[in-house]
């Protein structure tokens, strides 16, 4: 998987094609081998280690003002359109021949987005977008578990279907994996106050998002809805609870788990194809392959019909109540078609009970995976191939809305600072000299952020802040070739070497930021 991480990624910036796509096909070459032909994704790696891993990341870097902005359709898309998706599933599949347990089974595993399959194509998408359709991600799981729920326990005999006991499921999900995730992430933002060392520090982060959602799961409640919150709230507040030196260290572990993670599902979804292909018993292939592409098409119909049909009602009114701000029919297309399904729904599949209360084998388990996993592989495949060019034609860019807040966050922080300097530079007994030059810099920098922010002498002052750059990584690949030449020499010991470097590779970390994440 490793190997095939590596290869795909690199693929992928030569070729344009999405990542995705090549590490499924690389994953379903692979699935050829012998040795890797047994190879599955054991239900219970994604739903009870992968997942809260990936949603509490997802979460901690998902814009809480643009959920907050947006909240309405967010809880629209993250549970109407779950219902009403596993339901037309459930139609189709029962008109296919499926019981109806069976058929909201499948329902219920398709039913859901994935927040970390649209995660891989989030640079094609504006900011706005993306986090809409990651805040989505984040929150139908947990109504799609409780449907598969439902379905499950209806169809093994363990549970009766009736309108209170049902609400009474929902009810219990959302309001008890809130409180879950808001008492775990207090309880450890508290421990974490109390804490000095960073390596301990993130033991915290790394138990965050299993105790939310193992205390969800005691509590029959959504485990997902407790990670999501608990890391929105460690969102808020982290930047009060953590050390330097700690968060720089979460940043570059978990990005790179989290890369891998995502990574590693697609490669095994790919293998899975083929576990999935032998196992199917129920059905000729070619009409598994139909209800595939007949699956496919409706959940995009109907997250098509929530998505484009409000502002094709609101056309239809008189044009004094029509919303002021338009339609904005390209985002919202391009919203429509990034439904992608991902790992989530395969483990959802992969974890239906071979038997029922009577020893019965389940109904139609090896459709369900084959469908299940047919239409994962659509949509990242189809959908993940037509979107580049749907935005590319939408003319859907960033706004520049976060350059400009950072311009003026930064420009407000250095006021402030440059206003304390002087009673800080007395309290600290600094040197007369050494506050002038302090000054001098802080003055220099907010002209510059100052002309930016008017809109005066952009070009020059972003060519002088190019040269300025370029200026300092040319001189300090001059100070680490000295370094590492006395270091040769045996004049210093490669303690002092790694000391020195770490110092230079956070310099040039910090004057590289910027072109590296555009």
């Amino acid at each position: 998987m490793g190997a095939a991480i590596l290869v795909c990624t690199a693929l992928a910036g030569r070729t344009g094609l999405p990542a995705p796509v090549l590490l499924l096909a690389a994953g379903g070459l692979l699935g050829f081998a012998p040795a890797l032909r047994e190879v599955q994704l054991p239900p219970e790696l994604m739903l009870f280690i992968l997942l809260p891993l990936l949603l509490y990341w997802e979460s901690l870097s998902t814009s809480l003002r643009e959920i907050r902005r947006n909240l309405a359709g967010i809880a629209v898309m993250g549970t109407l359109l779950v219902v009403a998706t596993a339901g037309a599933v459930a139609v189709l599949g029962h008109l296919w021949g499926m019981p109806w347990g069976a058929a909201w089974v499948l329902g219920a595993a398709v039913a859901p987005t994935d927040a970390t399959a649209v995660s891989a194509v989030a640079r094609l998408l504006p900011r706005r977008d993306i986090t809409v359709l990651r805040a989505e991600g984040l929150v139908n799981d947990g109504t799609a578990l409780v449907v598969y729920g439902v379905a499950v326990g209806v169809t093994v005999g363990e549970a009766s279907l009736s309108v209170p006991h049902v609400g009474l499921l929902f009810l219990l999900s959302y309001c008890g994996g809130v409180a879950a995730g808001a008492v775990t992430a207090l309880f450890w933002a508290f421990v974490r106050r109390r804490i000095e060392n960073s390596l301990l520090q993130n033991v915290v982060v790394l138990l965050i998002p299993f105790t939310a959602f193992l205390l969800a799961e005691s509590a029959q409640a959504s485990g997902v809805l407790a990670v999501v919150v608990a890391g929105l709230v460690m969102s808020r507040a982290g930047p009060t609870v953590g050390r330097p030196l700690s968060r720089r260290q979460t940043e570059a572990s978990w990005s790179l788990a989290v890369f891998l993670v995502n990574g590693s599902l697609f490669v095994l979804v790919g293998l899975e194809v083929h576990t999935a292909v032998r196992g199917l018993t129920s059905l000729a292939l070619a009409q598994a392959v139909l209800l595939v592409a007949l699956v496919s098409a409706l959940i995009l119909a109907v997250r098509c019909a929530f998505v484009l049909g409000p502002p094709a009602a609101a056309a239809l009114l008189p044009r004094a109540l029509r919303p002021a701000d338009g339609p904005h029919y390209p985002s919202r297309l391009v919203n429509a078609v990034a439904g992608f399904r991902g790992a989530v729904s395969l483990a959802v599949a992969l974890s239906v009970p071979h038997t029922v209360a009577s020893g019965a084998a389940f109904p139609d388990r090896d459709l369900i995976v084959f469908t299940t996993t047919g239409v994962i592989l659509v949509t990242l495949v189809v959908q993940g191939l037509v979107l580049p060019p749907l935005v590319a034609r939408a003319g859907l860019g960033d706004d520049g809305e976060v350059d400009r807040e950072e311009l003026f966050a930064r420009r407000v922080a250095a006021e402030e600072a440059l206003d304390a300097l002087p009673a800080t530079a007395d309290r600290l007994g600094t040197d007369p000299e050494v506050a002038a030059r302090l000054e001098e810099e802080y003055r220099d920098f907010l002209e510059s952020v100052g002309e930016d922010l008017d809109g005066r002498e952009e070009r020059p002052v972003h060519l002088r802040r190019d040269q300025y750059a370029a200026l300092r990584l040319a001189l300090l690949a001059r100070k680490r070739a000295a370094v590492i030449r006395l270091r040769d020499e045996r004049r210093i010991d490669d303690v002092v070497l790694r000391r020195m470097q770490s110092a230079m590779d956070t310099e040039e970390v910090r004057l590289t930021h910027r072109e590296r994440f555009e």
